[in-house]
């Protein structure tokens, strides 16, 4: 089955060509199936991108998807056009008013990482999104920041300024290859890592119900699963296209900033070589996994999420 989108959002576009099954809004609406809601709330500068990168992913399963785009309420982006936000985004503040629910959501990253939690300027009303969730969603994704910002708030877990940026293709741990969201995961893998700060290992451990399903010698836990909010949490960027460290890097590189050659990226670790994607298997098979058991644990009755009865698993 497809994923859903209007036929005017660039990723519709973008996906056909790539072969990736998509239809359009009108007629999705005719077929006598309940979609699979899965909303995406873009903190991100380069939204258009940040879009096509997880509808490539959650639209590769065999499962009708309806993507709904959405933004912080007040806070307005410099980087995307503001007909583009106008057209396809709909404020967290009418999502909230309207009480519809979402069988899914992804909260991305942002850029903003060298900043406290408390001082971001859409922090209350990320929190209150938070505590939404809990009710309004049957299962949350949290994203590199946005995924800090998540075990922050329902745990008190900190983030940690690195001395350097964690910046490359990591290899990483399955740790528990019976997980659902590990279906099909080789023992160790390749994943793209670009933060300033980290997550301490011991710190999540040290909090009940807390699960590192994938981690790093190098760079730390890069996946947990949180039961108790229906939530995972991934400090990494398994969604990034093959050239977005590059992107990355060659910004850097123009604007002065001192970076190191993203690790194990290009060939020989030469950025005058195209870079090599060593990672787009498992980044299917993660998002097809977790929509997997989405599809298999939420309610057919959308009212029903976030009650009691639809804890996660039971």
């Amino acid at each position: 089955m497809p994923i859903k989108l209007p036929s005017t959002l660039p990723a519709h576009a973008v996906l056909k060509r790539e072969g990736v099954m998509v239809m359009d809004v009108d007629a999705a609406d005719h077929q006598d199936i309940r979609p699979i809601r899965i909303g995406l709330l873009n903190l991100m500068p380069k939204k258009i991108q940040t879009e096509n990168q997880f509808a490539r992913l959650i639209g590769a399963t065999p499962l009708q998807i309806e993507f709904v785009l959405i933004r912080m309420s007040e806070h307005q982006t410099k980087t995307t056009a503001a007909e583009h936000m106008e057209e396809f985004y709909r404020p967290f503040s009418e999502i909230e008013a309207s009480g519809e629910k979402l069988d899914g959501l992804i909260i991305t990253g942002a850029p903003i990482e060298h900043l406290p939690f408390e001082e971001v300027t859409y922090w209350e009303e990320l929190t209150r999104v938070f505590e939404w969730t809990r009710t309004h969603v049957h299962s949350t994704f949290g994203v590199c920041w946005g995924g800090m910002a998540m075990i922050n708030h329902f745990h008190g877990v900190q983030k940690h300024m690195l001395d350097h940026k964690a910046f490359g293709c990591i290899r990483h741990r399955n740790c528990v290859p019976s997980s659902p969201y590990l279906r099909g995961f080789s023992d160790d893998m390749v994943m793209p890592v670009s933060r300033w700060t980290e997550m301490k290992r011991d710190e999540i451990l040290s909090k009940p119900g807390l699960n590192i399903l994938i981690d790093s010698e190098e760079t730390g836990p890069a996946l947990v699963e949180d039961p108790a909010h229906r939530a995972l949490y991934i400090f990494n960027h398994l969604e990034y296209d093959s050239d977005t460290l590059k992107q990355e890097y060659d910004r850097d590189i123009a604007n002065g900033t001192p970076i190191n050659v993203p690790a194990n990226y290009y060939p020989d670790d030469d950025p005058s070589q195209a870079p090599q994607n060593r990672w787009r298997s498992h980044a299917h098979l993660l998002y097809g996994n977790w929509i997997s058991e989405v599809y298999l644990t939420t309610p057919y009755d959308m009212a029903e999420i976030g009650s009691k009865s639809t804890d996660w698993r039971s």
